[in-house]
C-alpha cells in the first residue's frame, strides 16, 4: 500500500472501532496459530479468493449472509473491516451495489483485510 492507502486504511479502522459490532471481531490464540503457520502471503492467497468468489459479482449469492461469523481468520477479518458483504461495502467503503468489484476495489479490500489481520497478531 502507497502511504496514502496506509492513512486512509488507517482511517477507516478507527472508525470502525467506534462500532460496538465490529469492534467485537478478534483473532483467537487458534486463528493467530493459523496466521503464523501459513504466512501472509497464504492468508492474501485466501483473502483474494473469498473476495472474488464471495463479493466481487454484482450480485453475491446469498448476499448479507455470505461471510462466515468464525472459522478463518479472513472471516472475521472481513467482518471487522465490513468488507462481509455488498451492504457493508456500501455502508462503509462507498463502494456501491450491482455492479462487479474492479481489480482496484478488490485490492483494496484484500489490502484493509491483510491490514486488520496484522494489527491483530
Amino acid at each position: 500500500m502507497t502511504t496514502e492507502e496506509n492513512r486512509k486504511a488507517d482511517e477507516i479502522l478507527q472508525r470502525l472501532q467506534a462500532s460496538e459490532f465490529r469492534r467485537k471481531f478478534r483473532l483467537g490464540e487458534k486463528e493467530k496459530a493459523y496466521v503464523k503457520e501459513k504466512g501472509m502471503a497464504v492468508i492474501r492467497s485466501h483473502a483474494e479468493d473469498f473476495i472474488e468468489k464471495r463479493l466481487a459479482p454484482a450480485y453475491p449469492k446469498n448476499d448479507g449472509k455470505q461471510t462466515p461469523m468464525r472459522s478463518h481468520p479472513v472471516f472475521l477479518a472481513q467482518h471487522a473491516t465490513a468488507t462481509c458483504c455488498r451492504g457493508c461495502l456500501f455502508k462503509w467503503h462507498g463502494i456501491a451495489p450491482g455492479k462487479a468489484l474492479s481489480g482496484e476495489e478488490k485490492k483494496w479490500i484484500a489490502d484493509l483485510i491483510l491490514r486488520w489481520i496484522e494489527r491483530q497478531l
